[in-house]
């Protein structure tokens, strides 16, 4: 690819974005919170989404995972152009989100809130008739999800969510992701609450995800997290992006400055 070709702010890469948005805009009123603004994710990579509060990063993944529809600009997922009109049509096409406040329901047990929306009926006519789950199934399946990213502390598939810890918590939330993300997952702020210890387990959860060839969108105001794990950093200002980089090639201090606006972004790498 060539580099007079590349947007400004992009870096070059010689495979196709899975998920990809192009001259995205949105405003609520008189408030631009997408200016034109451009996105790309690519094959079996972390990427940190950074940016000032209001810099319109959250209305971009919103726009992303279909929880906002933008007034203008295109989205595509594998190359196609798409349209979602709601967060459970992006998870139809494989894209789960992690947000903030987890989307949990406290009073459910672990498998319900992993199959919440999404519950196997049992076979034949008591799941056709008579709507009856296959409990034990989504049982079986939550469990082996668990184990799969090392959850070996939570001992019991039918606890309640609201008996377990702020980072188990987080685990469930990320193995739920990761059990029907096929494509992408985005995390919002997965480390904001949690103290050092979990943070870390966190971390683990979110690099054993990518081993798993799934693409990740982290979002973060964390910056040591962000430089431990990503492997390049969108850093969004004003309403678009402003610059990718890639933290092996910047300091932490340069990224803030450019996030700010106090230092020119770096020239296409």
């Amino acid at each position: 690819m060539s580099q007079d070709n590349i947007p400004n702010g992009a870096v070059a890469h010689e495979t196709p974005p899975v998920l990809s948005a192009k001259g995205l805009t949105k405003k609520w009123g008189q408030v631009v919170a997408m200016d034109a603004a451009d996105f790309d994710l690519y094959p079996n990579e972390i990427l940190a989404v950074i940016g000032d509060n209001g810099a319109g990063k959250t209305t971009l993944i919103k726009a992303l995972c279909g929880a906002v529809q933008p007034d203008g600009g295109e989205i595509r997922l594998d190359g196609r152009v798409v349209h979602f009109a709601s967060p459970q049509q992006a998870r139809a096409h494989g894209i789960e989100t992690v947000y903030q406040n987890l989307a949990l329901s406290p009073a459910l047990s672990i498998a319900d809130n992993m199959f919440l929306g999404r519950e196997l009926r049992k076979s034949g006519a008591l799941g056709k008739i008579f709507r009856m789950l296959d409990r034990r199934e989504m049982q079986r399946v939550a469990r082996r999800k668990l184990d799969d990213l090392g959850l070996m502390t939570i001992q019991n598939i039918g606890a309640r969510v609201e008996s377990l810890s702020g980072g188990q918590r987080q685990g469930v939330a990320i193995a739920r992701a990761a059990a029907f993300g096929s494509r992408v997952i985005i995390m919002d702020e997965p480390t904001a609450a949690l103290g050092v210890k979990e943070s870390r387990k966190v971390l683990e959860l979110i690099l054993d995800v990518k081993r798993k060839h799934v693409p990740i969108v982290l979002i973060s105001h964390n910056m040591p997290h962000v430089f431990e794990i990503a492997d390049r950093i969108h850093i969004h200002r004003l309403g678009r992006r402003h610059a990718v980089v890639r933290p092996s090639q910047i300091s932490m201090s340069d990224a803030v400055a450019i996030m700010t606006g106090a230092m020119q972004p770096p020239p296409i790498v």
